[in-house]
């Protein structure tokens, strides 16, 4: 790769070949460089691609102004997400994270705590992300020498569900977040017991919530397919039913979304299903 512009001393906007805009980011990669010459490939530490002028401008602007020790830190964080999850993460993270994670830091280094309002429920609800959130903080540690509290392991999980899932800010993230644990509450309250969280049914069930929440605010209505069904269940599981139009009523008073028939049916059979001792 070939030197188009040198942004500082650690960062360069370079063309792969494949002819995309990149960032090619290393210390001292831009020391002493101009336009023509080529990048050592030994200083590279990280390459983000481009996809359009926008996302760029967002990167060079954030990275312009981070230090390079919490870009890596970063960079090491996603790299382990990406091979701990399994999944392709939305390349925004690159962006989001690293801003949150830069923030974090000075808060802290200013005495500012954070306290995540939400973080029983993201250890409950997504319990994958916060372990790697959790490993985010060893990282942050072992690199910068600084001991973030858990409150931060619940943020960064955050934002891994969110670049997990297409189409979602940050904040419908969180919204989506407190609706699953609202579904929750309504179904222990209902029921009044304790569901069993290492249950099968209730790790199928969550699963679930994740997509049913997941399809009302991005506004994707599932077809009623079996109408009929319906009437069975109303009979057959009556308690459940009852439950489910609780659920109902909830969703389209705090999110003016009206459940079909099909979405009913689904909630009606995990809530037996999670519920059935």
């Amino acid at each position: 790769m070939k030197v188009v512009k040198v942004i500082n001393n650690n960062l360069i906007k370079s063309f792969d070949d494949k002819n995309n805009e990149v960032l090619a980011m290393g210390c001292g990669i831009g020391f002493k460089k101009k336009p023509g010459d080529e990048i050592e490939e030994r200083l590279i530490d990280k390459v983000y691609t481009c996809n359009d002028q926008t996302t760029s401008n967002q990167l060079i602007k954030l990275l312009e102004k981070i230090p390079l020790e919490h870009i890596q830190a970063t960079n090491e964080i996603i790299s382990f997400a990406k091979a701990s999850l399994g999944k392709k993460l939305n390349p925004n993270i690159y962006i989001s994270l690293v801003d949150h994670i830069n923030f974090a830091l000075e808060r802290y280094k200013k005495g500012v705590i954070l306290k995540n309002a939400l973080l029983w429920e993201i250890k409950k609800l997504y319990n994958h992300e916060f372990l790697v959130g959790k490993e985010a903080l060893h990282i942050i540690s072992r690199r910068l020498g600084v001991n973030l509290p858990e409150d931060e392991a619940g943020f960064i999980a955050l934002h891994l569900v969110n670049a997990l899932m297409d189409d979602l800010s940050m904040e419908k993230t969180t919204d989506m977040t407190k609706m699953i644990q609202k579904i929750l509450s309504i179904i222990k309250y209902h029921f009044n017991l304790e569901l069993d969280e290492y249950s099968i049914h209730y790790e199928r069930f969550i699963t679930h919530l994740k997509f049913f929440a997941q399809r009302i605010f991005t506004g994707i209505k599932i077809e009623d397919q079996d109408t009929q069904f319906i009437e069975v269940l109303r009979l057959k599981y009556k308690k459940e039913y009852e439950c489910t139009l609780k659920i109902r009523d909830y969703i389209k008073q705090e999110f003016d979304w009206d459940l079909t028939e099909d979405e009913m049916i689904y909630l009606t059979i995990h809530i037996n299903r999670i519920t059935t001792i």
